[in-house]
């Protein structure tokens, strides 16, 4: 089991708006926000961490430059709830790279949805529920 990941941002502020937004149907909230003070190389870094409540498991991590894209995928608990990340995800910014619906070619019951991050980071909710 993942305990917690993270993802890198050149732009902070619309990255961790973005996620505030996109996350928010899968029940996920802003749960801890810090500057790396400690690292002589980029004291000022700015990071944050999303959620469900109490656990910080996504963390938005501030950089110079920008980094090879990465791809997160979050579980959700319906199909409904995969709709609503990617609605939530486009109005915050994202750019559509898959609408939701089932991708039969993963398995018989896989239903995702598929945006962009500010940053070009693939970002999928997917409920593996029959019919959910």
């Amino acid at each position: 089991m993942i305990d917690h990941m993270s993802t890198y941002a050149t732009d902070y502020v619309a990255t961790k708006g973005f996620y505030d937004r996109a996350l928010e149907p899968l029940g996920y909230a802003l749960q801890h926000e810090m500057v790396a003070s400690w690292d002589p190389e980029f004291p000022e870094r700015r990071m944050c961490a999303f959620g469900p409540d109490g656990r910080a498991v996504f963390w938005v991590i501030e950089v110079k430059q920008a980094a090879t894209p990465r791809h997160v995928a979050f579980a959700a608990a319906t199909r409904d709830a995969v709709a609503e990340f990617h609605a939530a995800a486009l109005s915050a910014g994202g750019t559509d790279d898959g609408a939701p619906g089932p991708r039969p070619h993963y398995h018989e019951h896989y239903y995702g949805a598929f945006v962009r991050d500010p940053d070009d980071n693939g970002v999928e909710a997917v409920c593996h529920r029959p019919g959910a």
